[in-house]
């Protein structure tokens, strides 16, 4: 075989490839691709509205949670504030009760009697919307709801005792209102004196 011929040869060898290769490309591209089904739509249409609906229903939990507190809630600075009245009312009640000019008055006891009616009847509208002095005498001493103000050397009572209520803590339904201001209990330090033979000996004469 010539080289001629031989290269003939080749040139329809790789004609005939190249016909084979596109023969196979024309027949993937007339393939079509597998198309969405009215099942497959409807089941993407179906996750969607879950995801909405779970998001709706977060967004009411969280609406209707924000409402009952702002319910419940509402008057809570008011009533903070209003404790400032209770406060004053007891300094007066003390101060009158004190004072060596006014214990003359003979009507002292009438002034009294009437400003404790007061008193008696804020305490009534305090506990008409659920505000509650905190007991805190001889309680265990709680950061959560006292404030220490004074530490107390008294070994009769175990460490962290409040033995003085300084100002009177109240609590809103679960929530803190103010603090108790209390002084608590520390165990005295008991110091053991040292002496020396000396000592001992001048103490025996």
């Amino acid at each position: 075989m010539t080289k001629s011929e031989k290269k003939e040869e080749e040139k329809s060898l790789s004609e005939n490839s190249k016909e084979i290769n596109n023969d196979e490309s024309k027949v993937e591209k007339s393939v079509p691709k597998k198309e969405e089904t009215a099942e497959d739509k409807l089941k993407v249409v179906e996750e969607k509205l879950l995801r909405i609906m779970a998001d709706m229903e977060n967004q009411r939990r969280r609406f209707e949670k924000e409402r009952q507190e702002a319910f419940e809630f509402g008057g809570f600075n008011f009533a903070r504030e209003s404790l400032s009245l209770l406060d004053n009312i007891d300094r007066a009640t003390t101060s009158f009760k004190n004072d060596e000019n006014l214990k003359k008055n003979k009507d002292l006891n009438k002034i009294i009697d009437g400003i404790e009616i007061v008193k008696k009847d804020l305490i009534s509208i305090f506990k008409k919307n659920d505000i509650e002095a905190i007991e805190c005498i001889n309680k265990k001493f709680d950061p959560n709801f006292h404030q220490a103000m004074l530490e107390v050397d008294d070994n009769t009572k175990d460490p962290g005792t409040v033995i003085q209520e300084i100002q009177k803590g109240y609590m809103m339904k679960d929530r803190l209102l103010r603090p108790s201001l209390v002084s608590v209990t520390k165990k005295r330090e008991e110091k053991v004196e040292k002496t020396t033979k000396d000592d001992k000996k001048e103490q025996k004469k």
